[in-house]
């Protein structure tokens, strides 16, 4: 997500070149906002499963991309209200702003859905080997 994020901001709409703190503390505090998101993404995929919201079974990578996507808007509306956007104005910019957050937190969604089945994955070797 931290990546994406910086080719979005930084290559496709050069944002970053118009940011009013320097740029190390603005990719230090990014670091530390997508590594708190990446912990929020995980703990709503976990509970997600754990209350069977959504199953292993069927289409669990798009399930936590939907999840993703949910955390994605209401990280936007967080930055909506406390007007920390990148958007000079205008509602093109707001619903592209807000699409564009929810991409984001689905891949970070997809990502968490890859490292569980990969986990499982490996227990599941790591158990047969033991038999």
């Amino acid at each position: 997500m931290y990546l994406i994020s910086w080719l979005w901001h930084g290559l496709a709409l050069h944002d970053l070149d118009e940011l009013s703190v320097p740029m190390t503390l603005y990719f230090t505090l990014a670091g530390v906002v997508y590594m708190l998101l990446g912990f929020a993404l995980t703990f709503a995929v976990h509970t997600a499963l754990q209350h069977e919201w959504i199953s292993l079974k069927h289409g669990f990578p798009l399930a936590s991309g939907l999840v993703g996507s949910i955390v994605g808007f209401v990280v936007y509306l967080v930055i909506f209200v406390l007007g920390m956007s990148f958007a000079k104005g205008g509602m093109v910019h707001v619903v592209a702003d807000v699409l564009w957050q929810m991409f984001e937190q689905a891949v970070g969604g997809l990502c968490v859905s890859l490292g569980i089945i990969y986990d499982m994955h490996k227990r599941y070797l790591e158990t047969e080997r033991s038999h």
